[in-house]
């Protein structure tokens, strides 16, 4: 008798394990919206299982729902050649939250932001080849109320740095030689409010009017690292977090656009020359 309930409390264990498991691998669930919308997005193209050359990651429950980290990276094993990629989280107001294209320095896939989640929603990374195909890789995430939730900063403070730029780099330069075509990992951060249109005013009880980046374009040189065409999901202060290849073409020039039509930009001395 007591082996039979000592059996039976390591099973459960184990499955409460299992149980555990599912949810921090927290896989798409089925979702009416996204049925909904999915020819809006790519029409009646075949939309293929990326889970064998991308891997996403996001928090199951989030800590902040206005700022939720989503990352996505190619496997080392793929021979894909992605040049584009979308963000989609299916409940949120404007389900689309970013669009990106790459250009040749870019590299293998690999991509870091923050993101606002209105309602449990699944979030959705689409990324296309330059041959023409679709793959789909996602995570269920457990968060209420990001597009609507207060700014992190007064409006005096938000209006007063907008369009400020930092560019970080994070190899470490003892670990990787400053040549021409070395692969380099940076953060793009822009200060701005990218205030949702959902968000109210705590003072007047008035819903602050949408105002956010809808586009960010990296330059090296001439050539196109990457360019992001962004909606009210995007989080306050928009970062991107990347990896590309110096090509020796010069300084790297990040120039943001918002909805107000401000265009602010600046130019960066990339990791080798820095």
């Amino acid at each position: 008798m007591l082996k039979n309930a000592l059996f039976a409390l390591v099973s459960l264990g184990i499955m409460h394990g299992a149980q555990a498991a599912d949810k921090r691998d927290n896989p798409l669930k089925p979702s009416e919206t996204w049925d909904e919308m999915r020819v809006d997005v790519v029409g009646d193209r075949e939309i293929l299982d990326g889970s064998a050359f991308l891997e996403i990651d996001a928090p199951y429950r989030a800590h902040d729902a206005a700022t939720v980290p989503i990352t996505i990276r190619e496997t080392a094993d793929s021979d894909k050649d992605f040049v584009k990629l979308t963000f989609i989280v299916d409940e949120n107001p404007a389900p689309i939250a970013a669009e990106f294209e790459f250009g040749p320095s870019y590299g293998d896939l690999d991509m870091e932001t923050r993101m606002r989640v209105n309602a449990y929603s699944n979030v959705r990374a689409l990324a296309e080849t330059k041959d023409g195909e679709i793959y789909m890789v996602g995570k269920y995430v457990k968060a209420s109320g990001g597009c609507s939730a207060p700014a992190m900063k007064d409006a005096d403070a938000a209006n007063a740095g907008i369009g400020k730029m930092k560019l970080r780099f994070f190899d470490p330069i003892e670990d990787a030689p400053k040549a021409s075509g070395t692969r380099r990992e940076a953060q793009v951060m822009v200060r701005h409010p990218n205030y949702s249109g959902l968000q109210m005013n705590q003072l007047t009880q008035l819903f602050i009017p949408a105002y956010f980046v809808d586009e960010i374009e990296v330059m090296q040189g001439d050539q196109l690292v990457m360019k992001m065409t962004g909606g009210i999901s995007i989080s306050e202060d928009p970062s991107f977090r990347f990896k590309y290849i110096e090509n020796g073409a010069g300084k790297l020039t990040v120039k943001a656009k918002d909805t107000d039509g401000e265009v602010y930009e600046r130019e960066f001395a990339t990791a080798t020359e820095s």
